[in-house]
């Protein structure tokens, strides 16, 4: 398949998946940033017809890896109500469940507040894209999710700890399709472990079990920057974490949980 979109839909619940979509960790399988992606807009596109049309949050449990190839995506309402609504459904590869997922999606509505309230607004990213540097998430392996996005690092040392990264993707997730803005955070955010990763790439794998993604607001235009840090236990065990920014500020948070093992 030609790299023109990380998939090429297959009918209205498969796909297929590009080498662009191709992880880290090997070369037959799918970074799970993707995948997160295509449940967002399975989610958004169940919740539309209701009139809601705001993201809530995304929690998406990673069976199983991900192979590169078709996979489906499949969607239930549990309970749809006047203002915000509940799903749950699953994604399958090769006829197996590879990740389960759950998501609240909400109503919008103009609402005022007063000045000075805590927490509003929302505090501005700590240097736009265009005054942070170019870098390249494939400088220590080569892998298709790399082509994938444009990262430029707004502060601390690429994948050597916290860092701060912006991420836009140079191509459309779904082939035809303008990604939009929910679908550009999930393709982000589950890099928070990468570019905040505290380990040797060459002598730990350091894979995420899981993906939440909460957002207290709608993002706003193509980047989305990741504030991210790591944190290890000395039980094969972590937690990464990262604020999530779109250029006008906050946006909302990203964890994943981490199963560490030495190579």
């Amino acid at each position: 398949m030609t790299e023109t979109a990380a998939y090429e839909a297959l009918g209205e619940r498969g796909f297929r998946a590009s080498a662009l979509t191709q992880g880290p960790w090997s070369p037959d399988l799918q970074h799970a940033g993707p995948p997160s992606a295509l449940i967002c807009r399975a989610v958004e596109r169940a919740a539309a017809p209701h009139g809601l049309d705001h993201i809530g949050r995304l929690t998406v449990n990673l069976l199983r890896p991900l192979p590169i190839g078709d996979c489906g995506v499949e969607i239930r309402a549990n309970h749809v109500g006047r203002g915000a609504a509940h799903f749950s459904g699953r994604m399958t590869a090769g006829g197996k469940e590879i990740a389960l997922f759950t998501a609240l999606a909400q109503r919008e509505q103009d609402l005022p507040l007063p000045v000075g309230t805590p927490g509003h607004p929302p505090p501005a990213p700590l240097r736009p894209p265009e005054h942070s540097t170019v870098v390249t998430m494939g400088d220590v392996v080569e892998f298709g999710y790399a082509r994938l996005v444009e990262n430029r690092l707004a502060a601390g040392a690429y994948s050597k700890g916290p860092s701060v990264v912006w991420f836009r993707l140079n191509y459309p997730l779904v082939a035809g399709e303008e990604p939009s803005p929910y679908q550009r955070v999930a393709v982000a955010a589950d890099s928070g472990s990468g570019v905040s990763a505290a380990l040797d790439f060459s002598k730990y794998v350091f894979v995420n079990c899981d993906l939440t993604i909460n957002l207290f607001r709608r993002p706003l235009g193509e980047w989305i920057c990741l504030d991210a840090r790591s944190w290890i236990g000395e039980n094969a065990c972590g937690l990464a974490e990262s604020a999530l920014y779109d250029e006008h500020g906050l946006i909302g948070r990203a964890t994943q949980s981490l199963a560490i093992r030495a190579r």
